[in-house]
């Protein structure tokens, strides 16, 4: 620390290795005070205009902003806004090409002028002395201050890593590169204001020494620097000797301290702080004036404008309405370089804006400007690697960055060359080295950014795994302290497992709770017996059943066809139950009892569809249909008897039961008969009809007597009931005959 400060209070000045002695071309533009041109009608600002991320947009597509007004904010130090650089309205946020080499496009925001310039509320500051240094740098980040140096570094970020004091702060006003005067002019125009920004940075870095550096060969700069400091003890001047590239920070550093910053390190590492004088000056302007910074001195030089000299040029003004408010004459033949000679580049689209890295504008002719030569062979030579004041060996990186080696270019720090095109100019083969490097740390740059992103991944899935594990470890911990606690619990109930007896406990409260009878299936199993429970489903169902039919059968008004089809379907129904009992009876035991109670429940059936039959007939007086039914009627009581017949041999002979069962035949033949004579009368006298239904009539009383007689033999003789039956049936034989008589009567 010490050996610092004596060196800085010395006066000596070091060499550092290497540098050229180009032409300077400085002539032609420094001669002039900085002009202003006419504002353009449309500007084009870029989002991100220094080294690091872009802030966040805070404007929209036709809104209105005001001369300063921001268009992007951040509160990281890192992210520095933009400002609008007049007012008008936005017409666009969207790709615009870029200020760069490569002739691409960025995310740039379109600002259309209104004329008026009107500026934004500002926030001056007379007595910086009462703020704090924190409240100072965070105006000085809000102002949107960059380096102005080439490095556009954010301003606030390097300043807010020295706030706990510095050595030495340094002021670089080389300015080595040839043609470009920005800074010697800013010098010579806005003295005062530059050194009260670099008072003010002074204040915010403690720094015990400041010391301002100009080459020799900016003598009324300099001039003017030693009157504005005239009588001041807290800034040295110092003037250096005019080398290519003394404007490089560690390069200036070995010249003022003879100390060389090491490889990967910082200067504030050393005690130093280094800042340009076009930085001293936004700085100003930001904390005690309020303004943002909108605006930097660029020069426009070269020998197709008329009258090269330096303006004031606000960011986001397009260079083709620059070139033409300077009176330049486009020529497609000739470049235009943004930038020096030597760390400048050709731009391949002048709708291009200015930005803050903008500090030069040289539009060449013919004399200035040739075409690059050939490239041929390294012949090496060692020109290049004489001239490098960092002492790199150029032709050997040139050799890994054609081959892509990029573990040999890193291993030969490839990443300490600052771009000076030293190793070019002085190269006899023409070997464009400085492309070469460029392209080969953009490679590298993207290979490490990939293995970032592949270590963080691979982060991620070890602690994911990690944790998975764990969670793993936490459940196998629980399970096995269950265990070993209902491995207590066994040991103090003497060996009765509780969960066992849980579960046993819940089945027996389960089987309490919904009891079911079981059978034994045919391997032995157990299962459930469902027959009740399917007895009463059938049951449900045959009533339904029913119930439909009943409804149907009423829902029919006075429609005899609908009525008849309804009895014939009942009948039908109950005949085949007759059916399948008598198909599944057989194989059963036989039980009379059953056998005459089904049978007698299938003529209640067919006595009940007659009725409903005999209920709806009498509306129609059709003898026809009239007597169609009867025979049906007589027909089912008949087939009845038949299924009867059929059934009752196969139980015991009950003659009692037998003359039941043909008394309810003779009975159920009468009521047909009578039924028949009171649809009959409402017809027409038919004597044939009549006498037809009398025989058949007699025909039936015959063949219920002959089924009797069928059955009777096996019962015992009884002369009473024998007399009976003789005495019904010449009853009802006597009954036919008036029938007779009276039909032919009739006729």
């Amino acid at each position: 620390m010490r050996d610092l400060l004596q060196r800085l209070d010395s006066g000596k000045l070091w060499r550092f290795p290497g540098g050229i002695h180009p032409r300077e071309m400085k002539s032609q533009s420094n001669g002039k005070r900085i002009a202003r041109i006419a504002l353009a009608k449309d500007f084009y600002i870029p989002l991100k205009q220094h080294i690091g991320e872009s802030a966040t947009l805070c404007v929209a597509v036709g809104e209105h902003v005001l001369k300063g007004q921001k268009l992007t904010e951040h509160s990281d130090f890192r992210h520095v806004p933009v400002h609008a650089p007049t007012s008008g309205y936005i017409r666009a946020i969207a790709p615009f090409p870029a200020n760069h080499p490569s002739g691409l496009s960025e995310t740039m925001i379109h600002v259309e002028a209104d004329g008026e310039d009107k500026w934004t509320a500002l926030e001056p500051c007379s007595d910086y002395l009462s703020l704090p240094p924190q409240t100072l740098v965070e105006k000085i980040h809000h102002a949107g201050i960059a380096g102005l140096g080439g490095a556009v570094f954010p301003t606030a970020r390097k300043i807010e890593a020295v706030l706990s004091g510095i050595e030495a702060l340094i002021i670089n006003g080389a300015e080595c590169e040839p043609y470009i005067t920005c800074d010697d002019r800013l010098m010579q125009d806005y003295t005062a204001e530059m050194i009260e920004g670099v008072r003010i940075l002074r204040y915010l870095t403690r720094a015990q020494k400041v010391v301002i550096a100009i080459e020799d060969n900016k003598p009324r700069a300099i001039a003017a620097v030693k009157k504005a400091l005239k009588g001041a003890n807290d800034i040295i001047l110092r003037v250096i000797p005019t080398i290519y590239p003394s404007g490089a920070s560690k390069q200036l550093i070995q010249i003022l301290t003879g100390l060389e910053v090491p490889h990967g390190a910082r200067s504030s590492q050393l005690g130093i702080l280094m800042h340009n004088t076009g930085t001293a000056y936004a700085i100003k302007r930001a904390v005690i004036d309020g303004e943002p910074m909108i605006e930097r001195v660029v020069t426009l030089t070269g020998d197709k404008i008329p009258q090269p000299r330096n303006y004031w040029l606000r960011f986001g003004t397009p260079i083709r309405h620059v070139l033409s408010q300077a009176g330049y004459q486009a020529d497609p033949r000739l470049p235009i370089f943004v930038g020096g000679p030597m760390m400048g580049y050709i731009l391949p689209n002048l709708a291009a804006p200015i930005t803050k890295l903008s500090n030069c504008i040289i539009a060449p002719d013919h004399f200035e400007y040739q075409a690059q030569a050939p490239e041929q062979g390294c012949i090496r030579c060692s020109s290049c690697s004489d001239a490098c004041p960092v002492q790199l060996l150029p032709q050997q990186l040139y050799w890994f960055a054609r081959n892509e080696e990029h573990d040999k270019s890193t291993q030969y720090n490839l990443s300490a060359c600052i771009e000076c095109g030293v190793c070019a100019y002085v190269c006899p083969s023409h070997i464009p080295l400085i492309q070469y490097f460029r392209q080969e740390k953009a490679k590298i740059a993207e290979i490490k950014e990939k293995e970032r992103l592949a270590e963080e991944a691979k982060v991620r899935f070890e602690a994911r795994e990690a944790r998975l594990l764990k969670e793993k470890q936490a459940r196998e911990a629980r399970a096995k302290a269950a265990a070993e606690k209902r491995r207590q619990e066994v040991a103090n109930q003497q060996g009765e497992d509780p969960v066992k007896a849980a579960l046993e406990r819940l089945k027996a409260k389960k089987a309490q709770a919904t009891p079911q009878a079981t059978v034994q299936g045919q391997n032995g199993e157990v299962l459930p017996d469902n027959s009740e429970l399917m007895a009463q489903r059938k049951a449900r169902r045959l009533q339904k059943a029913q119930a439909a039919s009943e409804q149907s059968a009423v829902s029919q008004e006075s429609d005899p066809r609908k009525a008849a089809v309804a009895a014939a379907l009942a009948r039908a129904k109950a005949k085949q139950a007759e059916k399948t009992q008598s198909a599944v009876e057989p194989q059963a035991e036989i039980d009379p009892r059953k056998a005459a109670v089904a049978a007698a429940i299938a003529r209640a059936k067919a006595k009940q569809a007659e009725k409903t039959e005999s209920a709806v007939e009498p509306q129609e007086n059709d003898p026809c249909k009239a007597a169609v039914a009867a025979a049906i009627a007589r027909a089912k009581a008949k087939q009845a008897e038949k299924t009867e017949s059929a059934v009752e041999p196969q139980a015991e002979s009950d003659p009692k039961k037998a003359a039941v069962k043909a008394a309810i035949a003779r009975a159920k033949a009468k009521q047909a008969e009578k039924t028949q004579s009171a649809v009959e009368p409402q017809a027409e006298s038919d004597p044939k009809k009549t006498a037809v239904k009398a025989a058949i009539a007699r025909a039936k009383a015959k063949q219920a007597e002959k089924t009797q007689s069928a059955v009777a033999p096996k019962e015992e003789i009884d002369p009473k009931k024998a007399a009976v039956k003789a005495a019904i049936a010449r009853a009802k034989a006597k009954q036919a005959a008036k029938a007779e008589n009276n039909s032919k009567e009739g006729d």
